[in-house]
């Protein structure tokens, strides 16, 4: 109803109460024409509303009031009408609408009969609420063991739009969108659905189902029977590896509606094994069970899966890959060098995969004596000394060792054993091929060391002048190979050479040349080349700097440089500050790690 109506209608029985106070006693019997007011609409629903209807003035008297309404403006009570029934007591009266349209536009007024005829009160209009969509379910076809076919037609939208619809499921009668549900477009009309991730053998409960702004609406439920479905089988991550056995298993998660009958894990050399492989049975039913693998070649890869079995059929775990260990033999090397210390502290020395000879080598400062020991325990079994006659034997005598750096080998297989003194040099392009150049041994940091000027050309590692033991490299690796191709250097120049022969069959090297390069020098880029110092036994350089930043960088590369504080650089460390301007004196010992920056 418009504001002013309302106001022009709540002022009549103002006035109507100051012309009767201010009638003479003559006039007091005077009456008002019948007047009535349309108040207001309230509580719409999808199917009914309540009007008030407001008596203004009765005149001679209404034998009747209540509320008249149509879809078109103007209702009258030759119209849709329901008359007021309740006290007459008060001049407000409410009317309840019902049997209306869902979302429709009415138009209603308060009347009122009486000896004089029937008056109207204002129009007011109301549109109903929207009901729920009405549709239909289509049966369920193309049944599987997890998925099937369904769908619906949505025939009445209810007065709005239809904003969702599909097909809703549930193992319990009714389902609902809070259950498992498709999503399957908007609007009238038919539509079709894919149910899928369901359990086999399950008896399932349907309904199609459309929502709009009232709510969401559902058609009939029907059911249906899922078939047997196929199990769901995990293969267990392989544990336990040595070298001719391991630890795997399953975990059945889920039976496909039917008993397992069998489980368990097979194995073969080649990809994805079946039962046709070996098979190792691990029981019936679901959850998890354990297979232990036995019987194993050394280092060779196997693959692995568990399997389950229903009366749908058998299925499979993921492929899992495991390499059973090499027969690889580790000593201890236990002796005076170490003060017998037969623990973890000691120094090894360990075959290959490929190799059953273990080797290393072992630092003797001084003439002494070491027995092989396979753990720490020194039992016999355990324990490996001289047999008296150059081999090995269980628990045997102390094996004596010379003073030097010892390449110690022995072989388990057939019990033997070798101790050789080396001293490390270089031989290559820098000397003609001659006599090696000698490295200098260095027991804190445990590395053959030294600074030599090198042409581009080859060389290679050599010990004794012999070349019964000599080191290569592939090219642009720093891993060392007995035996192995000669080592080139690209570039000529001061070089600090560094043989790593601490770690048994892993042995390692550097060549490095050194330069500075920074904000200080005028580049990070461009290096400043430093040369060595056979007096001092350190890389220097003298040069012009600006105050900056600098750091030392290997081969005019990043890939190693070193930074930080000058008595104990690291590699990346942090940029070395250059306070001033200046004339500078740079040292740098590339194996301790420390420097000098010293102005002139």
């Amino acid at each position: 109803m418009k504001i002013k109506s309302i106001f022009k209608l709540m002022m009549l029985p103002v006035a109507a109460v100051l012309i009767l106070t201010g009638c003479t006693k003559e006039t007091s019997e005077i009456r008002l024409d019948p007047a009535l007011g349309t108040n207001k609409v309230f509580n719409i629903t999808s199917n009914s509303a309540t009007v008030t209807g407001f008596v203004v003035a009765e005149g001679d008297g209404f034998t009747t009031r209540g509320v008249c309404w149509n879809t078109q403006t103007g209702p009258t009570i030759d119209n849709s009408k329901d008359s007021y029934a309740g006290p007459l007591t008060n001049a407000a009266y409410d009317v309840t609408l019902t049997g209306l349209s869902y979302a429709t536009t009415y138009y209603a007024r308060a009347y009122a009969t009486g000896p004089e005829g029937t008056v109207y009160g204002e129009e007011l209009s109301f549109v109903t609420k929207p009901v729920v969509p009405t549709l239909t379910t289509l049966a369920v076809t193309e049944i599987t063991g997890n998925s099937a076919s369904g769908g619906g037609s949505v025939t009445v939208a209810g007065g709005a739009d239809v904003t969702a619809r599909g097909v809703c499921w549930s193992l319990t009668d009714p389902p609902t969108i809070d259950n498992g549900k498709t999503n399957n477009g908007e609007g009238l009309g038919d539509f079709t659905s894919e149910l899928t991730e369901l359990l086999g053998n399950q008896t399932y409960y349907v309904r199609a189902y459309a929502t709009n702004s009232a709510g969401t609406g559902y058609g009939p439920t029907v059911s249906f029977k899922t078939e047997i479905d196929f199990p769901a089988v995990t293969t267990a991550a392989v544990t336990q590896i040595t070298k001719t056995s391991a630890v795997s298993g399953g975990d059945v998660t889920y039976d496909g509606g039917a008993t397992i009958t069998a489980r368990g894990l097979c194995w073969s050399t080649d990809p994805d094994p079946d039962l046709t492989d070996n098979v190792i049975p691990g029981g019936e039913g679901t959850g998890a069970f354990v297979s232990d693998l036995t019987d194993l070649d050394l280092n060779t890869e196997y693959h692995v899966r568990a399997y389950a079995t229903n009366s749908k059929g058998t299925v499979f775990g993921s492929d899992i890959t495991f390499k059973t260990l090499a027969d690889i033999n580790k000593f201890w090397v236990v002796g005076s060098y170490n003060g017998w210390d037969n623990s973890d502290n000691a120094e090894f020395i360990i075959s290959t995969a490929t190799n059953p000879e273990a080797e290393g080598y072992v630092y003797f400062p001084a003439a002494g004596a070491f027995k092989l020991t396979t753990d720490h325990s020194w039992d016999d079994p355990h324990t490996f000394g001289d047999n008296g006659s150059g081999g090995l034997t269980n628990p045997g005598s102390d094996i004596t060792a010379p003073a030097g750096y010892l390449k110690i080998k022995a072989n388990i297989t057939n019990m033997t054993y070798s101790v050789v003194s080396t001293t490390w040099g270089v031989i290559g392009d820098l000397n003609g091929w001659g006599g090696q150049v000698p490295l200098t041994y260095d027991p804190a940091l445990l590395v053959w060391k030294g600074a030599m000027h090198m042409p581009a050309g080859k060389w290679k590692f050599r010990a004794n002048d012999s070349w019964d033991y000599n080191y290569g490299a592939p090219a642009g690796s720093l891993d060392l190979v007995a035996g192995g191709p000669d080592i080139i250097t690209d570039v000529e120049d001061d070089y600090a050479i560094t043989l790593d022969l601490s770690h048994p069959n892993a042995y390692t090297y550097r060549a490095d040349r050194w330069g500075i390069a920074g904000s200080a020098t005028g580049s990070w880029d461009i290096d400043q080349d430093m040369s060595w110092d056979d007096v001092n036994e350190v890389f220097a350089a003298t040069l012009n700097l600006v105050a900056g930043e600098i750091k030392f960088k290997a081969n005019d590369g990043w890939d190693y440089n070193l930074g930080g504080d000058l008595g104990a650089l690291v590699p990346g460390g942090a940029n070395i500050p250059i306070a001033e301007d200046g004339n500078y004196t740079i040292t740098f010992d590339p194996w301790a790690l420390v420097a000098t920056v010293t102005k002139n």
